[in-house]
Order: structure tokens, then C-alpha cells, then sequence
């Protein structure tokens, strides 16, 4: 059941409220394990700051690729993606000229031949584009500035590893834990690179999270297959 509320009173009021205790109260009585965990009632939704236009989320991430066609089998057979749809292809004309280089930041002379949308499992949309004409520098490394990295979470390490490297990809190391307040029982993460490149994390994290009391928000984490 989802329920609204019409000011940010009105929430602190029912959660204070003898029923709403005794209901987060049971809540915690039934939470089994270290992967589940009971959330405050206040701390599931705050209103945005006054004068900010809220925003919604995260809709997609563009990663630039020297193939669109290898670099989405890689992301299917690795991760189990899903083609939504191509924006353009290399049989229609590119996507170039001086709009196009002054919208999107292009240097002169650059165009772009194919631009597909694809789906990881419960997350944000990845947006590949494969671009002519224009000088290109490597993938960067974590230490580089800007974008450096996707983060998948996965339930089964073991599998996922194995498809990655079926399917052509680079595994950095073995598994190891994750650090500050991620570090918990069952907790894990692996760095990796695509076939071109890009790095990637595999991550998982059943034992939970060890958030700070007062913490804004609650990290998103994609819902179960």
C-alpha cells in the first residue's frame, strides 16, 4: 500500500503516530537475515528542497563504442541485455553537421553512424554510440576524471563471472570485499574490462548496508529477477 501525504507535517505526524510504531515494530520482528532491513518510516520520503525542480532519476548512460553491433552481444551474452531500439543505423544518413556538433558537443567533422538503446535487467538505459570522423582516446581508468565505470549488481558471482569471460570480457582479480560501510558478511565486488575496453564492476551486497542514522537518502538497488 502506498500512501501520500500533503506536507512533510502531515508524514512526521502519522509516523509518530501508536499504530505506525507498532506497525515498523512488527515490521522488524518478521525481518529475517542480513539482507533485509527495516526503514524508518520518516526516511522513505522527503520532499525536494524548496526552489529545486525535482528530478525523477537517472534516465540513461551513453558509452561510446568502436562497434554497436559486438558491444551489444557483449553486454547480451555478458549481462543479459536488451535491445529496446536503434535511434539510427548505418544505413540511414548520420546524425552529423553543425546542430548536431553544437548540441552534443562534437568536435567538426564527427558523425555519428549507429545509436542504439539497450536494457540491463531492473536499471538505467544504456545508450551506445558508435562515432566516425573524430579522434578517439582509450577507455579511462578509475583514476581518469568524469565517467569512468558501470556498477552491475548481480546475485550469483560466480555465474556472472563466468559469462563475462565466455563472452570475451577481462576479469581484474578475484572477488574481494567492499569497504566502509558495505563491508559486511556475503558482501562482494569484482572490477573488469569489455573487449573494447570500458570497465565495468560486478557487484553484490546480501549482507545490507551499515547506513550513518539521519542518512538523505537510501543507495537504489535494483529489484529482484
Amino acid at each position: 500500500m502506498l500512501e501520500t501525504y500533503r506536507d512533510a507535517r502531515a508524514l512526521a505526524a502519522h509516523g509518530a503516530a501508536e499504530h505506525s510504531r507498532a506497525f515498523q515494530a512488527g515490521l522488524a520482528g518478521v525481518a529475517l537475515g542480513g539482507s533485509a532491513e527495516v526503514i524508518p518510516l520518516e526516511e522513505t520520503a522527503r520532499p525536494a528542497p524548496e526552489g529545486h525542480a525535482p528530478v525523477r532519476g537517472a534516465d540513461h548512460v551513453g558509452i561510446t563504442v568502436p562497434d554497436v553491433p559486438a558491444a551489444s552481444r557483449f553486454f547480451e551474452e555478458a549481462f543479459g541485455a536488451r535491445h529496446s531500439y536503434d535511434v539510427t543505423t548505418p544505413d540511414a544518413p548520420p546524425m552529423a553537421g553543425p546542430d548536431t556538433e553544437r548540441q552534443l558537443g562534437l568536435p567538426e567533422g564527427a558523425r555519428i553512424t549507429h545509436m542504439r538503446q539497450l536494457r540491463i535487467g531492473d536499471s538505467v538505459t544504456l545508450e551506445l554510440f558508435e562515432v566516425a570522423g573524430a579522434d578517439q582516446r582509450p577507455e579511462p581508468a578509475l583514476n581518469d576524471l568524469g565517467l569512468t565505470h558501470i556498477g552491475l549488481y548481480v546475485d550469483d558471482m560466480d555465474t556472472a563471472l563466468r559469462k563475462v569471460k565466455a563472452a570475451g570480457g577481462q576479469v581484474l582479480s578475484d572477488p574481494h570485499p567492499l569497504a566502509g560501510p558495505e563491508d559486511r558478511p556475503g558482501n562482494s565486488g569484482v572490477y573488469g574490462r569489455t573487449p573494447w575496453g570500458l570497465l565495468f564492476e560486478l557487484l553484490t551486497y546480501p549482507g545490507g548496508i551499515d547506513y550513518p542514522r539521519g542518512a538523505d537518502a537510501r543507495r537504489w538497488v535494483p529489484a529482484p529477477r
